[in-house]
């Protein structure tokens, strides 16, 4: 092989291997969309459970443990809806 034909042939190789490689990128790239979603409502879905329990414990209509309750039950639905994006 001349010095010619040993680089077309280098380059023919990694450019098949670039486009093989091309589906694993955008996977890749779509689980992070999606990892980032999750975390995005997991990040809004605590924010909103600590504005709960605060209202809660002001309207000082149900115990502290009640209100704590609450805010476990909805950041567990938070998470269950980031796992719901991700998967």
């Amino acid at each position: 092989m001349t010095t010619s034909k040993h680089t077309q042939f280098i380059r023919a190789a990694f450019m098949g291997a670039c486009l093989a490689a091309l589906p694993f990128v955008a996977a890749a790239t779509e689980q992070a969309n999606q990892r980032r979603d999750g975390r995005d409502v997991r990040q809004d879905t605590k924010q909103e459970a600590r504005s709960e329990k605060i209202d809660c414990r002001q309207a000082n209509n149900k115990s502290n443990a009640a209100c704590r309750q609450d805010k476990r039950e909805t950041k567990q639905g938070g998470r269950q809806e980031a796992r719901d994006i991700k998967y």
